[in-house]
């Protein structure tokens, strides 16, 4: 079969997300800025929102080893409920843990069973986020400007 030819079964059409900042959160050493996707409404469940910030500093490793800065999706997909922690490490590294929750628990988060990394929604904050830290961390004529970065937030649909 030609490759251009093959069909891809898809769960139905295409339906963009709102992708939205949550804010800055910080706890145990860490400022992470939070994002919220949802396929159902404007944003993610409260309860979701507050299981994923709760969780965050026992999924975190130590900040005084890292730079204390990153930033976390959550999801509530048509699947399940996502969560990403991201944070900067190496000067250059994302680093992640990825959690899910039923849709119809989203206080249950567990570590992810699946070896994902994000999905086509996700990618886009991790996109920003990555476009973000270069432009205020990495290759800022300037030297790195942190608030710059945490003050830099994606919003639209996808």
């Amino acid at each position: 079969m030609d490759v251009a030819q093959e069909q891809i079964a898809l769960r139905g059409p295409h339906r963009p997300r709102p992708i939205a900042p949550l804010g800055l959160h910080e706890t145990a050493g860490w400022r992470l800025k939070v994002y919220g996707i949802t396929s159902e409404g404007d944003r993610p469940p409260a309860e979701l929102v507050e299981a994923a910030l709760k969780l965050a500093p026992d999924v975190l490793p130590d900040a005084e080893d890292q730079y204390g800065l990153g930033f976390m999706v959550v999801h509530r997909a048509g699947d399940f409920c996502f969560v990403l922690y991201d944070w900067w490490s190496g000067e250059n590294e994302i680093h992640q843990h990825l959690y899910s929750a039923p849709l119809d628990d989203p206080g249950k988060l567990a570590v992810h069973p699946s070896p994902a990394i994000f999905c086509v929604w996700e990618g886009v904050a991790v996109d920003h986020e990555r476009r973000a830290w270069l432009r205020h961390v990495l290759a800022n004529p300037d030297g790195p400007d942190v608030a710059a970065y945490l003050d830099d937030f994606f919003e639209g649909r996808v």
